[in-house]
């Protein structure tokens, strides 16, 4: 795979879309958006394309793409293994979390979908698979985020792009958004794709572009996780 175009210029494509590969739903126990909140945002930002990869579940994912937004829904998850989270795009089935990495990998593999890495050495996230790990199935992976914008530190998002280059593996750019107003903040300027295929293809041209969120939109999973604890 060839490596990815990064940096300006993303604005003069006029037949490319912006796609947000990393955001969450209130389907996911840490979030609040709701589907048509989602909706109304990517028009905001005119992004072309959403990538739902809400905790463990698809129903979300599935049920915003039933409603036909003017927008590609990409149906993904990000999925808990026992050795951090790791993601699958364009699925039709949920895959259960507490499986092995390379098991998890495997079940994605039998949907046809595509194996995405989420901020694969995000220091302060326990989530985070960290590059041991990234190491053992970097052979299977077909595309690791390279900016997180809920990465508290650049370096671990320039190290995620250093890793990428390293294994030739495509990178992409999510907001990890849990909250409306983060979504759009990290995205990817690429031509229009319409599955697992064509995504790859995409992604030979693609720009990153984006920034960091400001670190006090992690209070907004916490209180999202509270909020639910008190409804019960």
């Amino acid at each position: 795979m060839a490596d990815q175009v990064c940096g300006p210029g993303a604005e003069s494509a006029t037949r490319k879309i912006m796609a947000d590969f990393h955001v969450h739903t209130c389907y996911s126990d840490d979030a609040l958006t709701t589907l048509a909140e989602v909706i109304a945002a990517a028009a905001k930002h005119t992004l072309g394309a959403v990538c739902i990869l809400d905790h463990n579940v698809i129903e979300g994912a599935l049920a915003l793409r039933a409603m036909a937004p003017p927008f590609l829904v990409v149906v993904g998850e990000e999925i808990m293994t026992e050795q951090g989270e790791i993601a699958g795009l364009f699925l039709e089935e949920r895959i259960p979390p507490g499986l092995s990495l390379v098991e998890t990998v495997d079940r994605i593999r039998q949907q046809g979908g595509l194996v995405y890495v989420p901020h694969p050495v995000d220091r302060y996230r326990g989530s985070a698979i960290g590059e041991q790990a990234l190491r053992q199935i970097v052979d299977v992976v077909d595309i690791i985020e390279v900016l997180n914008a809920r990465n508290l530190y650049p370096s671990d998002n320039a190290r995620a792009m250093e890793l990428a280059r390293e294994a030739n593996i495509f990178g992409a750019a999510g907001s990890d958004a849990h909250s409306v107003h983060e979504i759009g903040q990290a995205y990817v300027v690429l031509e229009p794709f319409h599955d697992g295929k064509s995504l790859l293809e995409s992604l030979r041209g693609a720009q990153i572009g984006g920034s960091a969120s400001s670190p006090h939109v992690h209070l907004f999973s916490t209180w999202a996780k509270l909020k639910r604890r008190v409804q019960g």
